[in-house]
């Protein structure tokens, strides 16, 4: 299990359903997506995807990232690939944070495990629980007439949890809530995602308008600080996903009983090993967790529905199925959508099969 080669490729994935738009007036028309494949001596091959949306969203953007695999990758040649965690600890002592970079190659090499042992990334991470997980579907910034017309969309298409995106104009952030709320089930649930983009006056403004209906508030305020000011007037579930980006900060939240949940995003806290661990955390607390990521397609899918199927029923929210976002495929799995939810392949590490003759040119071999 010696590293012997390690292979960078490009894939352009267009949105389905058109430009994204987030708070401010942000947008993207797809991932522009880096996929690794990490060759072993003996000729075995594990596959990892990082995506992210736009250079808006994360710290972190496509040409950065494959940046810092070409400086890291011809580091990691002769390396002994069942040492995941070692091989973690070695990135971090060779380029200093960036860990959307490393993500990739982290999720590589747990797949590559997984077909050396026949053991499912489920398996490898704890043991699933259940076969199914809850799928939310994200509604980008439009009117509130536009976002109720999808949401009725996406209820027709199966899905039970939508996220509405907030941040701009409070007011017109409360009409596009009610308006949500008004075109669907009372069954569904609803998250609202500011991304960081209010203030605490906004947040306040937004929690007392909304008081009487159902929904879960994430991610209201960028900094922690804000954060923790608005938590005593918010009397429904705080879910943070921005602020978590590593095991110290959910440590600091939970002394400060600042959340209810977390969404731990793969590409913000560098790949499947470390997500591992704060999801590891929030279980000890029993918060309630969403695994997802910045964005992809079988790949990157696979990955953060493996891990989230070996948590705790109980307090696992939800997660998205970026694969359905995109038009292109970059592998084949055999995932199972199902009244709002989605059954992960069932193969051995990610459940992936991937052939790169699909990618075309690498951009990059080690």
């Amino acid at each position: 299990m010696t590293i012997a080669s390690i292979t960078l490729y490009r894939q352009w994935q267009p949105f389905r359903d058109g430009t994204y738009t987030c708070s401010g007036g942000r947008s993207a028309e797809g991932f522009d997506s880096t996929i690794v494949e990490i060759a072993s001596q003996d000729g075995s091959k594990g596959y990892g995807e990082m995506a992210p949306l736009g250079s808006f969203y994360d710290p972190a953007f496509a040409e950065g990232a494959r940046a810092a695999m070409r400086e890291l990758t011809p580091r990691l040649i002769g390396e002994d690939a069942t040492g995941i965690e070692a091989l973690n600890r070695r990135m971090d002592l060779l380029l200093k944070g960036h860990p959307y970079a490393k993500a990739a190659i982290d999720m590589a090499l747990w797949d590559l495990a997984g077909k050396q042992r026949g053991l499912s990334l489920a398996a490898m991470a704890g043991g699933a629980e259940g076969s199914a997980i809850p799928l939310y579907r994200s509604l980008a910034q439009e009117s509130p007439d536009a976002m109720a017309a999808r949401a009725r969309k996406y209820i027709a298409e199966g899905y039970h949890r939508l996220q509405v995106k907030v941040g701009l104009d409070v007011n017109d952030d409360i009409a596009r809530l009610e308006a949500v709320r008004a075109a669907v089930p009372s069954s569904t649930v609803l998250f609202c995602d500011a991304n960081g983009s209010w203030g605490t006056a906004e947040t306040r403004r937004f929690l007392q308008a909304t008081r009487g209906l159902d929904y879960t508030l994430e991610q209201p305020c960028a900094s922690y600080e804000e954060n923790l000011a608005i938590r005593p007037a918010c009397d429904r579930p705080l879910v943070l996903d921005e602020t978590i980006d590593g095991a110290d900060a959910l440590l600091r939240a939970i002394a400060d009983g600042l959340v209810d949940g977390i969404t731990i995003k793969l590409a913000r806290v560098g790949g499947l090993t470390k997500a591992k661990l704060i999801r590891d955390i929030a279980i000890a607390r029993n918060l309630k967790i969403t695994i997802e990521d910045t964005g992809g397609a079988q790949i990157d899918t696979a990955a953060y529905c493996g891990l989230l199927l070996s948590t705790p029923e109980a307090l696992r929210q939800h997660t998205v199925d970026f694969h359905n976002w995109v038009t292109v495929a970059n592998g084949k799995a055999d995932f199972i959508i199902v009244d709002g939810s989605v059954t992960p392949p069932k193969g051995v590490g990610l459940g992936v099969d991937v052939d790169p003759a699909t990618f075309g040119e690498p951009i990059f071999r080690s």
